[in-house]
């Protein structure tokens, strides 16, 4: 890695909102010392020393402005985040400890690391796995904290939406987006007749394997001469605006999953695959009607008996017993409990891995075994399938979110400024 774990972790390379603290030696101080007062809380000289020493430390040679300059920054730095967590603290915000451990894990996959990679990068960064812990847990109680004062305050109308979509960025940022695979049979500059014959022979050649179901990545790392070739010749994800003029009349007619006829250029003959689309106005998914009902540890319910309740539910309903009246009874989901446990279209990758695969595997009509996901125990029944085009859907959300952290990135400062304006501050 060219830069530690931690620099990777943090918003901002030099003051970001992380405390490191330093090995054990150099915590060692006569005297700790009050640096400022900030309203009904405190910051310690020997936490403003440590977050300077961390940003000298990760600064890696980048230039840093003077002592007294940088101290007066991280100060102000460490004010803000102050009374940021004790808006949090007075407003009862907690991050509970399933949700930590899924930003780390987060965070470690983003590194591409497994967890226990991710330890070992910390330690060698300096940091112990408490340490990263709990500074990724002030760090995600400050970004809840700004989102609820802030973004909460941020309204999305839709002649908003459709005003951006109708502008020529809007246009940009919501057009369909193509995953582009490519093989290319190259010919000489000077190529014969016989030679050109021979590199389209074997083009249609590789179009016919591909099409009766040969695999593109194999094929394009044995028979591809392109630059691509070893990467199973994945161009990556490519806006129409940026597709090559050769492809730009061709790759928008392919369907997903369809691959091309030969295209003839200079350089040979090239064979594209669209592995995938996304964005557009016209985007076909898959959807599932689904019911379930959701057993959850409680006060009164421990693990074994929430999985025994939710077995002798399942056999209740094998035995013909009414789905409906049972989600009214028992589930635990205040969502789709009402409803007789209804979940309404389910799209793919709205679902929490375990509930989704269940979902997937269960045939129209038939109820899943008892199976347990991060919510608790379910059982559940697949009611219907359908395919919709969300393509318009999908292009207003994405519309709506890029607009609404544009409002957030601008109203962000103007908060934070007003917060320490208001706030009773005395430096020592």
């Amino acid at each position: 890695m060219t830069t530690s774990i931690i620099q990777q972790i943090t918003k901002t390379a030099l003051l970001g909102i992380f405390a490191v603290s330093l090995p054990l030696q150099a915590q060692i101080q006569t005297i700790d010392s009050i640096a400022a007062v900030v309203d009904d809380g405190i910051i310690m000289e020997s936490e403003l020393e440590q977050r300077i020493d961390t940003i000298k430390r990760q600064s890696q040679g980048m230039r840093l402005p003077p002592d007294d300059i940088l101290q007066d920054q991280v100060l102000e730095r460490l004010i803000i985040e102050n009374l940021q967590l004790q808006m949090a603290e007075r407003s009862g915000m907690r991050i509970s400890d399933e949700q930590l451990n899924q930003t780390i894990i987060n965070i470690a996959k983003q590194n591409g690391l497994t967890l226990r990679e991710f330890k070992k990068a910390l330690e060698k960064d300096g940091v112990s796995y408490a340490q990263a812990r709990e500074q990724i847990r002030r760090e995600r109680i400050i970004s809840e904290v700004q989102r609820y004062r802030v973004g909460s305050k941020i309204n999305i109308s839709e002649q908003d939406v459709d005003n951006f979509l109708n502008s020529v960025r809007g246009k940009s940022a919501t057009a369909e987006e193509y995953r582009l695979g490519h093989i290319l049979i190259q010919v000489p500059s000077q190529a014969s007749r016989a030679q050109l014959k021979r590199a389209q022979n074997k083009a249609e050649d590789i179009v016919k394997k591909l099409r009766n179901g040969a695999d593109f990545q194999q094929m394009a790392i044995s028979q591809s001469e392109g630059r691509n070739a070893l990467k199973g010749g994945d161009l990556g994800w490519r806006k129409e605006a940026e597709l090559p003029t050769l492809f730009a009349d061709i790759v928008p007619d392919l369907k997903k999953g369809q691959v091309s006829n030969p295209i003839r250029s200079a350089s040979g003959y090239h064979i594209i695959k669209i592995s995938d689309k996304r964005g557009g106005d016209t985007q076909m998914v898959r959807q599932t009607k689904a019911r379930h009902i959701l057993i959850q540890e409680n006060e009164i319910r421990n693990s074994q008996q929430a999985k025994k309740l939710i077995n002798d539910l399942y056999k209740k309903l094998k035995n013909g017993a009414d789905f409906d009246e049972l989600a009214k009874e028992y589930s635990d989901d205040p969502g789709s409990k009402l409803s007789g446990g209804d979940l309404g279209w389910v799209n793919q990758g709205d679902m929490v891995p375990a509930f989704e695969q269940t979902m997937n595997a269960t045939k129209k009509g038939q109820i899943s075994e008892p199976f347990k996901s991060r919510f608790g125990w379910h059982v559940l029944q697949v009611t219907d399938y359908r395919q919709k085009d969300v393509g318009e859907e999908i292009q207003r959300n994405q519309a709506r979110q890029l607009l609404y952290s544009r409002r957030f990135e601008e109203e962000l400062p103007i908060w934070l400024r007003q917060i320490r304006a208001d706030a009773y501050v005395e430096v020592k």
